[in-house]
């Protein structure tokens, strides 16, 4: 994608090059793999935000692992988490006493994260932890930790690499802030 597109026009500025995250993800699924030596995680990706970072960290990640997919929204088409958590999607198998890593784009409020960690415990997961693309603790609402994350970005709210504004800039290669000007009319 061209630099002059419409799309990278809407952002204030690039925070991670495409460059940076694959190097990013790359060595956050070297750690995963070193971290689960002997097992076989199974690795949920929240859709949508999470499936192109899933996409290409589960490619870094040297285990015999299995995927599944869940879709969870607490933002709608704002800005802001409503607060209200919504199942969309739900797994398609048991997860009793499997090792579990939730794949998500961006941690924010931790509303969401803390939600699915609840319901996933009480589904009699082995162990759980949370993998993130993004980490923006000064906006936790929650006690939340993040077990894995390829990066902690400040309270801006960030487009590009699977992460939208009302469906839209999820197809940027690169991660950035996107100008208030298109979110506040």
């Amino acid at each position: 994608m061209n630099q002059d597109s419409p799309l990278f026009q809407d952002l204030t500025s690039v925070l991670y090059t495409q460059e940076e995250l694959a190097q990013a993800v790359a060595e956050l699924g070297q750690r995963i793999t070193q971290d689960y030596q002997g097992k076989a995680p199974l690795m949920i990706c929240i859709l949508k935000g999470a499936s192109l970072f899933f996409t290409d960290l589960i490619r870094q990640i040297d285990l015999p692992l299995e995927i599944e997919f869940m879709a969870i929204s607490s933002y709608g088409a704002s800005t802001v988490s409503s607060g209200e958590v919504r199942m969309i999607k739900d797994l398609d198998r048991p997860i009793l006493g499997r090792d579990v890593l939730i794949v998500e784009d961006i941690v924010d409020s931790g509303m969401t994260l803390s939600y699915l960690s609840r319901l996933l415990n009480s589904r009699g997961a082995s162990s759980l932890k949370l993998v993130s693309l993004l980490d923006k603790p000064s906006r936790r609402t929650v006690p939340l930790t993040v077990d894995y994350s390829c990066f902690k970005i400040p309270d801006a709210f960030v487009v590009g690499y699977g992460l939208d504004y009302d469906e839209k800039y999820r197809n940027l290669p690169v991660v950035g802030i996107l100008d208030p000007k298109v979110y506040c009319k």
